[in-house]
């Protein structure tokens, strides 16, 4: 237990001390929301793949798809590697720094108000990102909470609690700059941690050929296939393909996901940036989704409903109870590091998006600069205690396993945002009728199979949401009036600093 603590202890005095640290870059709005727009490659990266990956991913969806899927959940991550991270590099990065930079953009809703010279869409953005982030945050709290039950035998409360004052603390002192340290500190964690604990329970196991023999063994309450837990692509297809795709299509229109390519340095740093987030995707997801694969060996100690089914929340917890001490601390660190991360970049997102595209000239009017960080960092407060609250609402609630919360913010925002975002930023032929026509399919689509008491799986209908957004915008903007936009100017001098003109050149 001491070890465990000590353990914790450092992290949380790390954190603080990289807040402290970072605060000479918190003097504008650019640095405290951006970094100034200045940060490398190997930062970036790491704050892309620890805001992608939480102990939604480790604890939520490990457990439920591992349990569900088997080995061939392992898919999921690797489609997170290819899809979420090295494509949404190769094809997001480059042109997102280009255009925000030309659009002097710094959020989403911005972006959205500059390229569609709409103030409404750009008012509406921002209060679809203040909803739907929420909830996410909430699901965040959640899987923490139920390690460090486990580990600690702290209430639910005390854990909400704790996290959410230690992120408050650097994420108001350091702004960007301390989320992105913070985030490479704890995304190295994450990478030894996660190879540490699948060891461990293979080893438990008997070792890795074992494990699989005993998987192999375990029939499936849905198919007929033989050995459904270690087949190639597991034995319900269908539903593997919808979580792929909303939990890699999805990184392309989360606000706080390619707000990382707003900060980002240069072209080089983008391709560098793609490779180090494609590796650690890999591993972390990859190895999270194989490490819950084997959740089934587990089968007579997990917790179960009522009904018979399990609580797949605790179903990576009861994993690793078994495990020695010095190795639990360790994940207990790995999950911290995964959730705080995870849980800076949303308030951020929040704070700075109603800060600049909803109070920012609409209520309050001439604010000035000094004045936005104050808004910004008490709206940041604001938005944790909120999260924090509905995390504590939601644990008693019907709602009750992570993934179901992480499904209806990705739905929506990423239902709503994709088809503008990227259509945006590729054509200049896409109208504004299109981009509300998205927002209303993405934020319908959502709340509306809610209503319904979820006909649809909250996974498969927020992979449809995204799907469709992609589809609508370029089929209404051919029956509605464009908004005419230059995607390629000749030359971007008078619209982006000098200093990013030289880079475009030398490149």
């Amino acid at each position: 237990m001491i070890e465990k603590i000590c353990m914790v202890l450092i992290f949380v005095g790390v954190a603080v001390g990289v807040g402290i640290y970072c605060r000479k870059h918190t003097s504008s709005v650019d640095g405290f929301v951006l970094g100034g727009r200045n940060v490398g490659p190997w930062l970036s990266a790491f704050a892309f793949g620890t805001s992608y990956f939480s102990a939604v991913i480790f604890v939520g969806y490990a457990g439920q798809f591992g349990w569900k899927y088997g080995l061939a959940a392992t898919w999921i991550g690797v489609g997170n590697a290819i899809l979420g991270s090295l494509l949404a590099w190769w094809v997001l990065g480059p042109r997102t720094r280009e255009v925000t930079h030309r659009l002097k953009a710094a959020t989403m809703p911005e972006f959205f108000g500059a390229r569609y010279k709409s103030k409404p869409l750009r008012i509406a953005a921002a209060a679809i990102i203040f909803v739907f982030l929420i909830p996410y945050t909430a699901s965040v709290y959640n899987g923490l909470s139920r390690l460090f039950g486990m580990a600690f035998g702290l209430p639910y409360e005390v854990c909400v609690i704790g996290m959410a004052a230690v992120t408050c603390i650097y994420v108001v002192l350091g702004g960007y700059m301390a989320t992105v340290m913070n985030d490479f500190i704890q995304g190295i964690v994450m990478l030894f941690g996660i190879v540490a604990v699948i060891v461990a329970v293979l080893v438990n196991n008997g070792g890795f050929t074992e494990a699989i023999n005993q998987l192999s063994f375990i029939p499936s309450e849905t198919s007929e296939m033989a050995g459904p837990f270690v087949s190639f692509f597991g034995p319900d297809l269908f539903n593997l393909m919808g979580v792929i795709i909303l939990t890699s299509l999805g990184t392309w229109g989360l606000p706080q996901m390619v707000q990382k390519f707003y900060a980002i340095k240069s072209g080089p740093a983008v391709k560098q940036g793609a490779i180090i987030s494609t590796v650690f995707a890999l591993v972390v997801a990859g190895g999270s989704y194989f490490l819950g694969g084997f959740g089934r060996l587990y089968g007579g100690e997990i917790e179960m409903t009522a009904a018979g089914t399990p609580v797949y929340d605790s179903i990576i917890p009861t994993m690793l109870s078994t495990l020695p001490d010095l190795l639990i601390g360790i994940v207990i660190v790995l999950v911290l590091s995964a959730s705080m991360s995870t849980l800076s970049s949303l308030v951020l997102t929040s704070s700075s998006t109603l800060t600049l595209d909803l109070i920012k000239d609409n209520i309050v009017k001439n604010m000035s600069e000094k004045k936005q960080l104050s808004y910004m960092r008490v709206l940041l407060v604001v938005f944790v205690i909120i999260s924090a609250v509905m995390a504590l609402v939601q644990y008693n609630s019907s709602i009750t396993f992570i993934a179901q919360l992480m499904s209806i913010s990705w739905g929506a925002l990423a239902g709503s945002f994709l088809g503008p975002f990227f259509w945006g930023l590729f054509s200049g032929r896409i109208s504004k009728s299109s981009v509300w026509a998205s927002f209303v399919v993405g934020v319908g689509l959502t709340v509306g199979n809610m209503a319904l008491g979820s006909p649809i799986s909250p996974i498969n209908c927020g992979a449809l949401a995204m799907v469709l957004s992609l589809v609508i915008v370029p089929l209404v903007s051919l029956v509605t009036p464009k908004v005419p936009f230059d995607v390629d100017p000749p030359h971007p001098e008078g619209a982006i600093d000098r200093e990013y003109v030289h880079e475009l050149e030398e490149q």
